[in-house]
């Protein structure tokens, strides 16, 4: 018989896997997933877990997605119980990974166990590919197993990310595409010396406050249908030595986008450079790139994912791209569709984080749907 979707999530939870721990995750969704006929492969790097498994050898491929790594507790003092032994308060589920994402975890493998049990000679093929990396720097998790994925010709046709992406009520929210991350640290040089004499110092400060101005000001795109306009934000701003009669002789700025696809890193970096150099400021700037756009438009798995929550949970879903970066960006590099559909957001990375019980199997049955009207 099909596992309780609920005593799943909570066994998941019970494990300490703060990133990039996977603290057994991955052995507890095999057992579930090895008696189903899933062809099970270890892709661990260093410290970090990697799980891809899949059913079938026909297309499409339907993949579910998602991490087993969770952020640290935070003060434990704060939590009104232990965060990693689950426990229900008023009816909601309290557990670090409640949310984000243990529970949607647990639904994939109870729908997918549903699913087999009703269909064993399905159509398409089932995958799920899980990592430890996502909430740390996400270097050797899905990225790495989407790269060996990619290089023996492997390909999905449609993906769900676990995610929780829901604002008020389980599914009313589903992103269908993420902005992508660029930063920047900026090294203004100037000359230091003693503030009384101005002749003898160049202040960074003042030399790179015009152009930081004009970058505040600058309309980077108009956005689209899909995505809000590129933001451009400063993150940090250091210099000086401490005392109050020396003029610094560098200022360091950490700066980022968040983008659309309506621009791209190369046109970005070409622009900012451009403002700097036409104010004549001597700087040194090196750039980050954590993640491109990706965007999932309207269409195949756009409609099947709004059809299987309408049937279930009964309400029309709204699509979204705002939040930061997810995993997501990754896959898009393998599959043409992508869609994040998962819990309430509300409380994740928070002390006390929680799902509400009933959310919990609801889910699992979206998913079920989402299997049945996607592989047919």
């Amino acid at each position: 018989m099909p596992a309780s979707t609920f005593e799943l999530a909570c066994e998941l939870i019970a494990r300490h896997s703060v990133t990039p721990e996977d603290g057994g995750c991955m052995d507890v969704v095999a057992r579930h997933l090895a008696p189903l006929g899933f062809q099970l492969e270890r892709m661990d790097r260093g410290r970090v877990s990697n799980l891809w498994a899949r059913r079938g050898s026909r297309g499409p491929v339907l993949c579910f997605a998602g991490h087993t790594d969770v952020v640290p507790t935070g003060p434990l003092d704060q939590w009104h119980g232990d965060p990693f032994k689950p426990e229900v308060r008023d009816s909601f589920l309290y557990g670090r990974g409640a949310a984000d994402m243990k529970s949607s975890i647990a639904a994939f493998v109870t729908a997918v166990e549903r699913f087999t049990a009703r269909q064993p000679d399905h159509a398409g093929a089932i995958a799920l590919l899980l990592t430890s990396d996502e909430e740390g720097p996400a270097l050797d998790g899905t990225v790495r197993a989407v790269d060996t994925l990619k290089a023996r010709g492997e390909t999905l046709d449609y993906c769900i990310v676990g995610e929780p992406t829901s604002a008020k009520c389980l599914a009313d929210t589903i992103k269908n595409g993420r902005r992508g991350s660029l930063a920047g640290k900026l090294i203004v040089k100037g000359i230091q010396g003693h503030i009384a004499y101005p002749h003898l110092v160049r202040n960074p400060i003042h030399e790179v406050a015009p152009a930081l101005a004009e970058l505040a000001a600058t309309v980077w795109d108009d956005g689209n249908e899909y995505f809000p306009p590129t933001s451009w934000q400063v993150s940090n701003f250091h210099a000086g030595t401490g005392a109050d009669n020396v003029v610094p002789g560098t200022a360091e700025i950490l700066f980022n986008f968040r983008f659309s696809t309506a621009s791209t890193p190369d046109g970005l970096k070409a622009r900012v450079h451009a403002i700097l150099d036409r104010h004549g400021i001597e700087y040194a700037l090196d750039w980050t790139l954590s993640g491109r756009p990706y965007l999932t438009p309207r269409g195949k798995l756009v409609g099947v994912v709004s059809q299987s929550i309408r049937e279930v949970a009964g309400i029309e879903t709204e699509l979204s791209t705002s939040g930061g970066t997810s995993d997501g960006r990754f896959i898009a590099d393998i599959c043409p569709e992508v869609i994040e559909l998962g819990p309430l957001n509300a409380t994740i990375h928070k002390i006390d984080e929680c799902i509400a019980v009933a959310d919990i199997e609801q889910l699992s049955r979206i998913y079920e749907r989402i299997l049945d009207l996607a592989l047919k």
